[in-house]
């Protein structure tokens, strides 16, 4: 079994639980070998890259490609405000197509990363959310014509915000009563954009409407219960949570990695659709494994094993000894080591 060793996986290797033990792309080691022996993984039904198949150069593609599309989102919907209209052509000529390329990628914590808002929260927003959106749609087995209109949805979730003003959007405390109030009201000015908007299918205007409802009826502006929401205002409002706590904003900085989790899972009871949080964090959990991590008492490490009953809590590999987070309740993951 040596000879396997330096072979790079062209998929995620999943033990009998469906767990990923040995992520794509990655390169055989006597580690992960050792991994896939303990897990009784059938070397046989491993399917390795060809040596002709390169490694996909990522990291400053994904980011170049990222900060074009949000100058150009931010063009277009600039052009709202003089125009009325929604520049439906040219969002899907030129902002779809990318935010499909880029849910595509396989390292999704890279992926993370890349789109996590730093200097312009709006419209690094609007693409976050839209890449994350189809993400999950795509784990979600949507076919190609839903996944489309999801994505368009997901990406134009908050063009209302063009109607308010820049230094309430941008303010960097929080907001008083009066101007929450106001901005509460982009959902509704955004449904009024899009339902008037020629060749735009009138779900993609319930999605801007609906994407702040919550299952228990603690949502905005109409207080929708479950019944009552659309699928695919459920998967963005997944998607708009998480980029919101994972990026830096105008009042606070991005929240860490466990404390995301651990929020998203309280709001599958309640406020956020179980199923499509369950989909979101046990897909994210699983491709944790062989990430370096860093965890809240400073030490970094390595994920080499995911509980299938536990997901939240990981075994890590330390330098000298391996960490089970389920036993140490006061040691969590900070940040995942791009």
């Amino acid at each position: 079994m040596e000879q396997l060793i330096g072979k790079r996986t062209k998929h995620d290797i999943l033990n009998a639980y469906g767990v990923t033990v040995v992520p794509a792309e990655a390169v055989l080691t006597p580690e992960s070998l050792q991994i896939l022996i303990n897990h009784r993984i059938d070397i046989n039904s491993i399917v390795f890259a060809s040596d002709r198949e390169p490694v996909q150069e990522k990291s400053i593609q994904i980011g170049e490609l990222v900060q074009q599309t949000v100058t150009v989102s931010k063009e277009l919907f600039e052009s709202i405000l003089l125009s009325r209209k929604i520049p439906l052509m040219e969002i899907r000529n030129e902002v779809l197509p990318a935010i499909m390329q880029l849910s595509k990628n396989p390292d999704i914590f890279e992926l993370f990363e890349a789109v996590k808002a730093k200097d312009d929260y709006v419209y690094e927003h609007n693409i976050g959310v839209g890449v994350i959106s189809t993400l999950i749609g795509r784990w979600m087995n949507l076919d190609n014509s839903e996944l489309s209109i999801l994505s368009l949805a997901a990406t134009l979730h908050d063009v209302g915000k063009v109607k308010l003003p820049l230094e309430i959007l941008n303010k960097p405390g929080r907001l008083n009563e009066v101007e929450f109030q106001l901005v509460k009201k982009h959902t509704i000015f955004g449904y009024e954009l899009l339902k008037g908007t020629t060749g735009l299918s009138l779900r993609i205007a319930r999605v801007a409407l609906q994407h702040h409802e919550r299952e228990d009826g603690n949502g905005y502006p109409l207080g929708l219960k479950k019944e009552n929401i659309d699928l695919f205002s459920s998967i963005v409002s997944v998607a708009d949570i998480f980029h919101a706590m994972s990026s830096k904003r105008p009042y606070h900085e991005p929240m860490s990695f466990h404390e995301i989790v651990g929020q998203m899972s309280a709001g599958k009871f309640g406020a956020l659709n179980p199923h499509i949080v369950s989909v979101f964090i046990e897909n994210m959990m699983k491709r944790l494994v062989g990430k370096q991590v860093l965890l809240t008492d400073g030490r970094a490490g390595e994920v080499v094993y995911i509980n299938p009953h536990n997901i939240e809590t990981p075994l890590i590999k330390l330098a000298d000894y391996f960490l089970d987070l389920s036993q140490e309740r006061d040691v969590h993951i900070q940040t995942i080591i791009a």
